[in-house]
């Protein structure tokens, strides 16, 4: 099991070709009501769509087994079970001699000589509808301090979202497959992760996420930096190879004149002219809205014909991904990035990092 956060925290469990995957979640108070319908259209958000996602199909629909008495807590950790049902593991089983480039498997069969290779095991995308299940509890939970998450494709391939958005923005992309703010680029993203599957390829992508609501000052430092624990959160997520917050690398080329935020009163209220730093500075927030953005890789399991090693043989040889897999991972990606924002920002208000009703 893998474990996230201190007082909020998530315990994650299961493998790809499992019975069952879920979680434990705790530190949600006694006599928090849950909306479960709420939480059915989040893990909606990460189910495959048509052409753009895996053939897998699950149900999805997460059992609160304990924790949780007629939808509402009772201050005990909350276990999260959702069932396995579609597991044909059958075109894995080559993958324990001819591991595949870009995924786990190498380094996963060195270390663990039981490694269940089937779907990936315990690093499968799979378990990541656990992740949303939770998430979605958080996402109630930091909701009633008044606090918001909503993330979009940024990215997906060659096409781009160029354009400035807002939370607003964001919200609206759950309108799309592809999560893509407008109707003009979930075609265009569409049409870029279907070209790749068709060609036996695989795209990747871009994740953005705003988070709004949150006070000056919120956040720990140093090592317990909201900018430090939001980025490891992000890592925790397969198929993640990069974070920014902000302008992000850009800062690099910037001159100091540049980049720095500037302070003015709007009314009472403290607020930044523009967000370069992605509404963090110090570890702590600045007023602005947190703004940050995960990159994640093409995935791995593609039809083309790849290099790779026989561990049987222990000569060279190749290898080809036949059966379900997704042609991108970024559409469902954004319902686990917002998850795991929401996660992190609920265990950082359950451990008092500054609280308070100022904005």
């Amino acid at each position: 099991m893998y474990r996230f956060g201190k007082k909020v925290a998530f315990t994650l469990f299961g493998r790809s070709h499992g019975p069952c995957v879920g979680g434990v979640l705790s530190g949600i108070p006694a006599g928090f009501r849950i909306d479960m319908d709420a939480v059915e259209a989040e893990m909606a958000l990460r189910k495959p769509t048509g052409k753009i996602g895996t053939p897998r199909r699950e149900a999805d629909s997460p059992c609160f087994v304990q924790g949780v008495r007629d939808g509402v807590t009772n201050g005990n950790p909350i276990l999260i079970k959702i069932d396995n049902g579609d597991t044909d593991g059958s075109k894995y089983m080559k993958f324990y001699d001819t591991p595949r480039p870009g995924h786990a498997d190498l380094p996963a069969l060195m270390k663990f000589p039981d490694h269940d290779i089937r779907g990936s095991g315990q690093f499968s995308g799979r378990l990541t509808a656990a992740v949303v299940a939770a998430g979605a509890v958080a996402k109630q939970f930091i909701s009633g301090y008044g606090v918001g998450v909503n993330a979009f494709s940024r990215s997906i391939g060659s096409v781009e979202d160029a354009s400035a958005r807002g939370s607003d923005d964001a919200a609206a992309s759950r309108g799309f497959p592809t999560r893509a703010c407008t109707a003009d680029l979930d075609e265009s993203m569409r049409l870029e992760i279907e070209r790749a599957g068709a060609e036996g390829d695989s795209v990747g992508g871009v994740v953005e996420c705003i988070i709004t609501g949150l006070p000056i000052g919120f956040g720990g430092i140093w090592f317990e930096a909201l900018d430090a624990e939001l980025s490891l959160a992000m890592f925790g997520i397969p198929a993640c190879k990069g974070v920014e917050f902000g302008d992000g690398f850009a800062l690099a080329g910037m001159k100091g004149s540049e980049s720095n935020d500037a302070y003015r009163f709007d009314g009472n209220r403290i607020v930044t002219s523009t967000n370069h730093m992605g509404g963090i500075v110090g570890g702590m927030c600045d007023g602005a809205p947190v703004v940050f953005r995960t990159a994640f890789k093409p995935t791995p399991s593609i039809g083309k014909v790849q290099h790779t090693v026989n561990l049987r043989t222990s000569e060279d040889d190749t290898v080809q991904v036949t059966g379900r897999h997704d042609p991108c991972i970024v559409p469902r990606a954004v319902a686990v990035v917002e998850a795991m924002a929401a996660l992190t920002v609920a265990d950082q208000i359950a451990r008092g990092y500054r609280w308070s009703s100022a904005r």
